[in-house]
């Protein structure tokens, strides 16, 4: 049995089954979200080390994206979301100059441990504020700061079974009331943090009692209210059957790029295979994919080419304006979007990048 398989496999099964079941025909939206754990200081190493790692995206990763656009004629979109613990002005600035040619946008990322509602509250609005501060992150139509999150090491809502690198059962709402528009962690197997809830989009129900409140969920649907304290974006998890381990057992797909595990066709194919979709809207599909993109050798993979084989595949298989419609987007925007099919919007979904929330100025 594969690493922690048993949390999520009957789910997996399920959905499988569910497939085979269902069709669609008409035109396929496809959004397609870069979101990066970006750590500059990863491996505690000394500032100049951290500035090469950030410049090295702030210089390279324009020369790719604006080489490649989609049915909207925008680039491939990237989301930076940075850790609160390794905030250095420096380098939100440089990464604010590549957001604001068009490439992309910044959110908020987090390591933790032994944590408590007012620490992690205090952690949260401060580096809200910083981040405003650098002209980054969006708002609703009220003012107020709005914030993408993803959860370092995975442990969302204290959900690790050694309940470490958190430490606060309700994040759900502390993450609510502190400005989170929706949590982008999952997914997270290989580790025991993967929730039994798979290749979704929901809202999950906090609880100050219990860890790993969000294993399951209300999934959003299509002209339904939103029920719960946060919207919960899980990116394609499945079993990769032409990837096998000694050639046996199928290897775990989910959605991570990196050295060991680089984009192919055979993989977009797979991340699209899950049909993630707001319930009641089949025909906008919702692909979020991983990095972690400061470290040297994940950086000189996907900034070498990989990451543009991966570009050229979804362009050439995915974007024929025809069967379908390839849009690149931000995590704000694919909120956005997702907002937009819950209320039931049709017809192009790139009209609603700023549905709900607009980009901050």
């Amino acid at each position: 049995m594969l690493k922690n398989t048993h949390i999520w496999l009957t789910s997996y099964i399920a959905q499988c089954l569910a497939k085979r079941r269902s069709s669609f025909n008409g035109p396929i939206h496809i959004m397609f979200c870069m979101a990066d754990h970006f750590e500059p200081m990863w491996n505690k190493p000394q500032y100049e080390t951290e500035a090469k790692r950030v410049e090295r995206w702030v210089l390279g990763y324009p020369k790719i994206a604006g080489r490649f656009i989609d049915s909207d004629g925008k680039h491939p979109q990237y989301t930076f979301f940075y850790p609160q613990e390794e905030y250095r002005k420096e380098h939100l600035s440089r990464l604010q100059q590549l957001c604001s040619l068009g490439f992309g946008e910044i959110e908020i990322h987090l390591h933790h441990d032994n944590d408590t509602e007012e620490g992690l509250t205090e952690k949260l609005n401060d580096f809200k504020e910083k981040l405003s501060q650098h002209g980054l992150l969006s708002h609703n139509g009220s003012g107020d700061i709005k914030y993408g999150f993803i959860h370092g090491n995975w442990a969302l809502a204290n959900s690790r079974k050694d309940r470490t690198r958190c430490g606060v059962n309700n994040e759900l709402e502390i993450l609510k009331k502190t400005g989170c528009y929706a949590d982008f962690t999952l997914p997270s197997a290989p580790s025991d943090t993967q929730t039994r809830k798979i290749n979704s989009i929901y809202y999950a129900k906090s609880n100050a009692r219990k860890p790993k409140s969000h294993n399951t969920g209300i999934d959003v649907e299509k002209g339904k209210n939103p029920s719960g304290d946060l919207m919960i974006i899980q990116g394609p998890l499945s079993l990769n059957f032409k990837n096998r381990k000694w050639g046996i057992l199928p290897r775990i797909e989910n959605g991570e790029l990196s050295f060991n595990n680089p984009p192919t066709g055979q993989r977009v194919d797979l991340w699209i295979e899950q049909n993630i979709c707001v319930k009641g809207k089949p025909d906008w599909i919702f692909i979020k994919v991983y990095t972690h993109g400061a470290q040297e050798k994940n950086a000189q993979c996907l900034l070498s080419g990989k990451m543009e084989t991966m570009f050229l595949y979804l362009e050439e298989k995915y974007n024929n304006k025809k069967d379908y419609f390839l849009h690149y987007v931000t995590a704000r925007e694919m909120y956005n979007i997702i907002k937009a099919a819950e209320a039931g919007m049709d017809g192009n979904p790139g009209n609603f990048r700023d549905y709900v929330l607009k980009k901050a100025q």
